[in-house]
């Protein structure tokens, strides 16, 4: 996603090290069963609500937190 000039992801970390990328708005869907995602590695539940990280993508050519 575009904003502010720079490209956004948005990840979902699990313990085991396992991470998953969602789109911008997954969070606010609610937290029904059906949108909890489920680590390959571990078989965790994850709510993205709980955990949700946004990467930019930097000028300077690296990726970066912006936020929690």
């Amino acid at each position: 996603m575009l904003v502010s000039g720079h490209f956004s992801l948005f990840l979902v970390p699990c313990s085991c090290g396992k991470t998953f990328a969602v789109s911008e708005n997954f969070d606010r869907q609610g937290t029904a069963l059906g949108h909890y995602l489920i680590c390959p590695r571990c078989g965790k539940r994850h709510d993205p609500k709980n955990r949700l990280l946004r990467l930019g993508y930097q000028r300077e050519k690296y990726w970066k937190v912006d936020g929690c």
